[in-house]
């Protein structure tokens, strides 16, 4: 087998692999703050439940690249590489951090202060550099 073809599936392999590690931990993170903000107040689990969410998107991103650019992994091998690496490095750092930022938002909303709005748009700042890394995959051709 051509290195080239291994490095392409490789990165492809790092692009989804990372992205979804990250989101893992990002909502098992604000998941965590979430069990301990329940027995606190129950009442606000769905605010809850949608800050848990938001990491997840990072594993979607991830896919989405895979998804777009598996018929270049053959013939630009050491390029995907590149992008998987890249993609799945921000994708993953990107989740672990916003599932910090949305865990924190969990304990102040535990603590009955109104803080969701708030913390969706805190939590918004590291999805928007998942997002640029989705999108710089575009101008790789």
């Amino acid at each position: 087998m051509d290195i080239n073809v291994i490095l392409g599936y490789l990165g492809l392999g790092l692009m989804l692999a990372l992205s979804g590690i990250g989101s893992c931990y990002g909502t098992t993170i604000a998941g965590n703050a979430a069990e301990g903000a329940l027995k606190k107040d129950p009442s606000k689990s769905s605010s809850y439940m949608i800050l848990c969410a938001l990491p997840a998107t990072q594993g979607l991103y991830g896919f989405l690249a895979l998804f777009l650019h598996s018929s270049l992994a053959a013939s630009n091998g050491a390029l995907m590489f590149g992008v998987g690496l890249g993609v799945g490095l921000v994708c993953l750092f990107s989740a672990i951090r916003q599932g910090k930022v949305c865990a924190a938002g969990i304990q102040g909303l535990a603590q009955g202060h109104d803080v969701t709005t708030n913390t969706m748009i805190y939590a918004a700042l590291p999805e928007f550099y998942a997002i640029l890394a989705l999108v710089a995959t575009f101008l790789v051709k």
